[in-house]
């Protein structure tokens, strides 16, 4: 069936969806699957060491479909000298993240672009006015600018950021881009070759601009990832997304969209969710794969 739609050996594992596996493990597990790719969080590879990672992804033969993260570009967005440390701070992580996927030849780095300012991932925005900023469109600004200062350090060493639009529960503490539109629309003032775009279908399957916009997206779609929606979503919304079938989207016009835009890269599972976490990752791989093929690559 995969024939059907995308080349043989575009299947990718994110990490995160094998969480307890090291880089080393990670790459094995590819290699046992028969997985040409495989997608790296830099948690991972500081833990494994960048150059043991990148020794072991090229003795694997495997591609790196994409790094994550860089991003939280935001916190420049509060007032005075804590901002202006901040935005530095921001910037030099990301510069890091740059030369990171350079070195692993990733064929992206994945851009979660951060919320409003002060308030942090999975934590409160304070019981009083003060503390963070409310701020929504000044917070887009700052990704912006971020963007147009990075993007040329990107291109030099031959990184593409790829920015994250991320569903909009996550907008007040991990991504105040919201829609693949709005990712696209930023992306638009620097060459492809530089900035493009994810297409979550956790995150954008809802949008009723989607399809529009996967095809004006073209091939600065840089990422591909997948897993599904579950509802109702667990009291930790972060960890809502499921093994493709086990939720409410409807991936095979998304995964036609995609391919009809022109991209021809790698298709991550990217799943966040504790029972997948606490399963044996080998039988998670091969459910994985079963359900690449008959639910994500489905004709219907």
């Amino acid at each position: 069936m995969s024939g059907q739609i995308i080349g043989p050996g575009s299947l990718s594992l994110n990490q995160w969806t094998t969480r307890r596996w090291s880089v080393a493990e990670a790459v094995d597990g590819c290699v046992r699957h028969d997985l040409a790719a495989v997608g790296l969080w830099r948690e991972k590879v500081a833990e494994q060491g960048l150059a043991e990672s990148v020794k072991l992804v090229r003795a694997a033969g495997l591609r790196v479909s994409s790094l994550c993260r860089g991003g939280f570009l935001t916190a420049g967005g509060l007032p005075g000298e804590e901002g202006r440390r901040a935005y530095a701070r921001a910037l030099e992580d990301n510069r890091r993240a740059i030369d990171e996927a350079a070195e692993l030849e990733a064929a992206c780095l994945v851009m979660v672009v951060g919320g409003l300012p002060g308030v942090k991932p999975g934590e409160p925005a304070g019981d009083g006015p003060g503390g963070f900023s409310r701020d929504l469109a000044g917070a887009r600004d700052r990704v912006a600018e971020a963007v147009a200062e990075l993007a040329p350090y990107a291109g030099e060493r031959g990184v593409k950021l790829a920015l994250e639009p991320l569903h909009p529960i996550y907008c007040p503490d991990r991504a105040v881009l919201s829609t693949l539109g709005q990712a696209l629309e930023l992306s638009l003032p620097h060459p492809e070759e530089q900035v493009g775009v994810v297409v979550d279908t956790f995150h954008v399957w809802w949008d009723p601009r989607l399809f529009e916009d996967i095809s004006r997206a073209g091939r600065r779609i840089a990422s591909y990832q997948v897993c599904d929606y579950l509802h109702p979503l667990p009291e930790d919304v972060l960890l809502g997304r499921g093994m493709m079938g086990d939720g409410v989207i409807d991936f095979g016009p998304i995964t036609r969209a995609v391919m009809a835009a022109g991209y021809t890269g790698d298709v991550e599972v990217e799943i966040f969710n504790a029972a997948v976490w606490a399963a044996d990752p080998d039988e998670v791989v091969a459910t994985m794969k079963s359900r690449y093929e008959d639910v994500v690559l489905a004709t219907r």
